[in-house]
């Protein structure tokens, strides 16, 4: 079971990335996802997470309006898609994936909750 964020780099303000979050051994299917990131010196927070079916979706209102986070079933990917991005985006991203299958719209940024972790990927974002 592990899943593989990647898609980070250094970007300027203003910029754009897109992250991907792929899973082996296991399928995405019918559970929550979300990203987290976790700037230097920084305890980590909770940016997106969507439902098992993509119709619910959740943005901390640092990144609202300029993150979209989505999902490719068919390839056991999610995205976050992050648009305009700012200095203060600069933070390792990681995914991560919640055990127990729900077949709603249920959705949670509560790290607790998250049973599968990615390695992370890195965002910079220079200014």
């Amino acid at each position: 079971v592990q899943l593989q964020a990647s898609g980070g780099g250094l970007v300027q303000t203003g910029g754009s990335l897109r992250l991907s979050c792929a899973a082996s051994g296991f399928t995405l299917d019918n559970r929550v996802i979300g990203w987290f990131r976790q700037a230097p010196g920084k305890e980590r927070e909770g940016v997106s997470c969507i439902s098992s079916s993509g119709g619910s979706t959740y943005s901390a209102d640092s990144v609202k309006g300029r993150f979209t986070i989505s999902r490719d079933n068919a390839k056991n990917t999610v995205y976050l898609q992050m648009n305009s991005l700012k200095p203060e985006d600069t933070a390792v991203y990681y995914c991560a994936a919640v055990r127990r299958l729900f077949y709603s719209d249920y959705i949670t940024m509560d790290s607790r909750q998250y049973d599968y972790w990615g390695q992370g990927t890195l965002v910079t974002v220079s200014s």
